[in-house]
């Protein structure tokens, strides 16, 4: 099967697992684009797709990503790889994949993927207001790349896909055990109505990471690299913003941001009226996160991975986040310094 860049026949409707992912297809994929992995092939942390480090015959380490079947098409794909190179291009430190034969994606046997150069750094520590201020530079710089185009294919950030759609994943999942159905669903449901009220409208849309946490930069040899743009989306600059505020305490939380903000604006201005949303970017995140676990759940990836997902335990925690969630949105939001320069 042809792997050329152009190539419809394997595409987001195309409905499959990984379970025909052997490592003798994988290896044969790579040949197929001129890589020969003369290591064994190391299986990192990602459930959305399968990802392997290995060390090729030139001796660099690479990465090998397969796209998980059925979630993005070919176009949302190319249409994040043309993000990150436009991030290399502009000296903002991302992870690109190769262009091999011409092409970003490619395709074995049904199976979409991509190689990328293996960027190794540890991770940053959460809650370093020093840091945050570093880290604020970094996601200014890649705003103000991403402030000069937009995107065609990939999702906007929305209520109905964050939160609604959610629901009615959580409504089909029968992991909620029976005798806390009806204290989930007794505070679910009145945050979920709170926050489809959320209207982003009045907000500028801009091209994002869009899963802009700690986990997703690296740091090495002092320079802080954004990895796994897998979610990129368009949405507001808070999005990619909110994720690095660590702890519950509502002072050392207006501390981080003033710290993240005073940063980030040194290469982009900064919206102060997005603070407000948040909180209500939390309960998205709480609830969709749930959703996103029932949804992958026959995945014995995510079986292995996530046991807790089907214990008690779980859902009995995740009834009190969403109480203090809903708390929480009752509040009135984090607020910047008022003498913050603008």
């Amino acid at each position: 099967m042809s792997n050329a860049q152009d190539d419809r026949r394997t595409d987001a409707t195309s409905d499959f697992s990984f379970s025909g992912l052997t490592p003798d297809l994988i290896a044969n994929a790579l040949a197929s684009v001129g890589v020969d992995p003369m290591s064994g092939l190391l299986a990192l942390n990602s459930y959305e797709n399968r990802v392997y480090q290995f060390i090729a015959d030139d001796q660099k380490r690479y990465v090998a990503k397969f796209y998980r079947p059925a979630r993005w098409s070919n176009e949302q794909i190319l249409e994040e790889h043309a993000f990150t190179a436009e991030l290399l291009e502009e000296d903002v430190p991302a992870v690109a994949p190769l262009i091999l034969d011409g092409a970003t994606l490619h395709n074995f046997e049904g199976y979409r993927f991509s190689v990328f150069p293996s960027v190794g750094g540890r991770a940053v520590e959460p809650g370093d207001v020093d840091q945050l201020e570093r880290i604020g530079r970094q996601i200014g710089r890649l705003h103000a790349v991403a402030r000069q185009g937009e995107f065609k294919y990939r999702k906007r950030l929305t209520a109905e896909d964050f939160v609604s759609a959610s629901l009615r994943t959580l409504r089909e999942t029968p992991l909620i055990p029976e005798g806390l159905q009806t204290a989930f669903w007794a505070i679910a449901e009145p945050l979920s109505e709170q926050l489809m009220h959320v209207d982003f409208s009045g907000f500028d849309q801009q091209r994002l990471h869009g899963d802009c946490h700690l986990g997703n930069m690296l740091l090495r040899d002092d320079l802080l690299t954004f990895v796994d743009f897998d979610d990129a989306m368009t949405g507001p600059a808070v999005q990619d913003l909110w994720m690095m505020l660590a702890g519950d305490d509502r002072q050392q939380r207006w501390q981080q941001l003033d710290a993240l903000v005073s940063g980030y604006e040194e290469f982009c201005d900064f919206d102060e009226r997005e603070t407000q949303l948040i909180e209500p970017l939390r309960g998205f995140r709480i609830i969709h996160y749930m959703a996103w676990l029932a949804r992958r759940w026959e995945d014995a990836a995510f079986q292995r991975a996530f046991p807790w997902f089907a214990e008690q335990r779980y859902w009995e925690q995740q009834v009190l986040a969403l109480k203090e969630q809903f708390a929480a949105l009752q509040e009135s939001p984090l607020e910047l310094r008022p003498n913050f320069n603008f």
